[in-house]
């Protein structure tokens, strides 16, 4: 695995909010976020392989900088409602077909029972129930992109 494909995953990590991630094949590759990081540097990460063996003092130096907000500005962004999290690995659609219409829109009524979307998983589409009543106030994953167990999918108020 080249430091591209690390990135990449760092990257995947920061936008689903998965705070570790360990891969095992002919090699090992451990990542590791702190709860809210001030920089891009806290981010831990360890690989082991023949040739290649980053310790997390090394990673500092070769990742992204990037700034984030102080902990002051994350307070203030707190959202009311619940989010429908994925309940397995695999690709999100909003409708059954790219010919009908979503499942739901912003602003839609749901029951506990509504399907909200579909997860793809090994060729299987797995409906995904709201399982609580309110309106939906967000969708916050976009149709066909993958999601990890647990990802945030729709915030419900």
């Amino acid at each position: 695995m080249d430091l591209k494909h690390i990135k990449e995953l760092m990257l995947m990590m920061e936008k689903s909010g998965i705070t570790k991630l360990r891969i095992k094949d002919k090699y090992e590759i451990e990542l590791e976020r702190q709860g809210e990081v001030s920089h891009a540097g806290s981010l831990q990460m360890a690989v082991n392989h023949s040739s290649m063996d980053l310790s997390s003092k090394q990673s500092s130096s070769i990742l992204p900088h990037r700034h984030f907000p102080s902990e002051e500005k994350l307070e203030e962004k707190k959202v009311e409602g619940k989010c429908i999290t994925a309940p397995l690995v695999g690709t999100v659609y909003h409708a059954a077909s790219p010919e009908n219409p979503p499942f739901v829109k912003v602003g839609d009524p749901v029951s506990e029972n509504s399907v909200v979307c579909i997860i793809e998983a090994m060729k299987v589409m797995n409906e995904v129930k709201a399982g609580m009543s309110g309106t939906v106030a967000e969708i916050l994953v976009s149709n066909g992109h993958p999601v990890e167990f647990g990802a945030k999918l729709i915030r419900i108020v």
